[in-house]
């Protein structure tokens, strides 16, 4: 099946050879950062990766989310929960991070947990060539804790349209701690996800 480019395809496939070209060999942690939009995203830049010929993992935070109880300990509409007790970085970091960065029969985990059913998942462990190339999407991937854990860092932008309160208050946070857009490798704004395209953080 012949593929057919599109804008979208042709952005992935620029971003994805400028990864590559920096860090052309070994294990190689891509973060899609941002408060929505992240996983259509972080599936097309994955797609170009496995058009270019690098074995892809494909991860997302959705997957590692704390038990529904600790989520919403503070109000289901609370911002300081979306933010601080949503997801559950240490697990990211045990099972996946650090064991796909080990590289050699080191097994590592794409999930953890079921949202959706509020449960952990059966563990899976897999493994994967030598200069595989994993792509994580989600939100606040640069807050403490998770920043410098990446090769790279695309932060997405521009559509904010169906935040809840909760999100929109959650991200407000992140940008107050964390500001991704200056510590991004690439900031994308995706108002048009058809059509994504680069922008740059102020210089001042």
């Amino acid at each position: 099946m012949v593929q057919v480019a599109t804008p979208e395809s042709d952005f992935a496939d620029a971003l994805a050879a400028e990864i590559r070209h920096n860090y052309k060999a070994g294990r190689v942690i891509v973060a899609v950062d941002g408060i929505e939009g992240t996983g259509r995203f972080a599936d097309s830049l994955a797609q170009a990766f496995s058009r270019a010929g690098s074995h892809v993992a494909r991860a997302s935070m959705d997957d590692f989310q704390h038990p529904r109880a600790a989520r919403t300990l503070r109000g289901d509409n609370s911002p300081e929960g979306y933010y601080f007790d949503r997801y559950d970085d240490s697990t990211l970091k045990r099972v996946l991070i650090e064991p796909f960065r080990l590289g050699g029969s080191t097994g590592f985990q794409l999930a953890a947990f079921d949202a959706d059913r509020d449960t952990e998942r059966e563990s899976k462990w897999l493994t994967a060539p030598a200069d595989s190339v994993l792509v994580l999407d989600g939100p606040f991937l640069q807050r403490p804790g998770l920043r410098g854990q990446f090769n790279f860092t695309a932060y997405l932008e521009g559509r904010q349209f169906g935040l809840g309160e909760a999100a929109a208050g959650a991200d407000a946070l992140y940008q107050a701690e964390a500001g991704p857009r200056f510590g991004a490798g690439a900031i994308i704004e995706i108002a048009d996800p058809a059509h994504p395209r680069r922008s740059f953080a102020d210089s001042c």
